[in-house]
């Protein structure tokens, strides 16, 4: 890779000077991985054009799920909903990024009760008490929006309804805490705290992933406590927090289809995820 001089173009593609431009950038992240922490790549830093076809992309799989709040319902089955969703992805012009990736066979992950992530929409009727997590994501425009929420269908148990509320909290206050330049540890650190002290879990088999031109990308984002260093959070990057929190033990098992992960003990799990895009500001959710 050229090494830029100061008035040479910036290799961002803003068309200003590199002194202007990313030059104190590139500075901080340099004394930071002598430190020893892992640095993003520069594919890794979206452009302002970029950052907003991802808020697109973001904005309709938000919309999708908001609007399940008025189907998800006793009497339902998860193949309606992923039939629901199918249809309104295609008539917005994009596309359903989970249908045949890597063999999955449907548009959505949903994902009931014991079920941690990944499950399956099946003929499966959904009934008063049940919890569910529906997990979205849309491509448009070669750009990927990735988002998902938990729903109550009727009227829950008060630890169904707690283990969703702490969940949710954990995305939020790792959101809330992350500014530019922190690494990702914050982000697992803040969950780790925020579950224990509810006596609920942190699922460490699965995690957050760098998202916008690619459906998976870096950086793998722990949602649990790690002691090595994690990756620098800088302007730019685009990536998902999708803390997986259980009632129970943290352990999951992947059924024999090769997807869908239960929790160990079948006891409740729940998962909250916003695609979120690192400002100079901070951490900001697009979806």
């Amino acid at each position: 890779m050229k090494k830029l001089s100061r008035n040479d173009l910036c290799w961002c593609g803003s068309g200003e000077k590199y002194k202007r431009c990313h030059l104190e950038f590139d500075e901080r992240l340099s004394f930071l991985k002598k430190q020893g922490f892992p640095v993003p790549v520069r594919s890794l830093i979206y452009s302002e054009k970029d950052i907003a076809a991802i808020q697109k992309v973001c904005h309709l799989t938000k919309r999708l799920l908001d609007e399940l709040n008025d189907i998800i319902k006793p009497g339902i089955t998860t193949n309606a909903i992923d039939t629901w969703v199918y249809d309104e992805t295609i008539k917005a012009g994009a596309l359903p990024a989970p249908l045949n990736y890597k063999g999955f066979p449907k548009s959505i992950c949903t994902s009931i009760n014991e079920v941690v992530c990944h499950g399956i929409p099946s003929d499966r009727v959904l009934v008063e008490g049940d919890i569910i997590n529906v997990d979205i994501t849309c491509i448009l425009d070669g750009y990927y929006g990735d988002s998902c929420r938990m729903y109550k269908v009727g009227k829950v148990s008060d630890t169904a309804s707690r283990l969703i509320e702490v969940t949710k909290q954990c995305l939020d206050a790792s959101i809330a805490i992350l500014k530019p330049f922190d690494p990702l540890n914050v982000v697992g650190d803040e969950i780790t705290r925020i579950a224990h002290k509810n006596g609920f879990s942190v699922v460490d088999m699965f995690g957050g992933h760098g998202i916008g031109k690619n459906f998976h990308d870096e950086p793998f984002v722990y949602h649990c406590t790690r002691k090595d260093k994690q990756m620098i959070c800088a302007p730019g990057m685009v990536f998902t927090i999708e803390p997986m929190i259980n009632e129970g033990k943290k352990g999951c098992k992947i059924l024999s289809d090769n997807w869908t992960a239960i929790t160990v003990d079948k006891k409740l799990s729940a998962q909250w995820e916003h695609t979120i895009v690192m400002t100079d500001s901070g951490a900001v959710p697009l979806t």
